[in-house]
């Protein structure tokens, strides 16, 4: 498995958060990347700079999107 490529900054009991979860495990483990999961509200800063606005999810560094995982998006993204 390569490095963290993919990051997930979420929350507890969100179930945007949960779906976004299962579907960025899915993909990363049939693409071999790395995933890492952030959750927001250990943070103040990280808490402030998101809000409500989780799930959002971040690949190399970048922001790819919020809310809902696009797939074919997040693959052609990974290639």
């Amino acid at each position: 498995m390569s490095g963290s490529r993919v990051r997930l900054y979420s929350r507890t009991d969100c179930h945007l958060c949960d779906v976004a979860r299962a579907d960025l495990g899915r993909i990363c483990a049939e693409l071999s990347v790395g995933l890492e999961e952030i959750d927001v509200d250990t943070d103040p800063d990280l808490r402030a700079d998101y809000g409500d606005r989780v799930p959002v999810i971040f690949v190399d560094g970048q922001e790819h999107g919020y809310f809902r995982v696009e797939e074919d998006r997040l693959r052609a993204a990974l290639r």
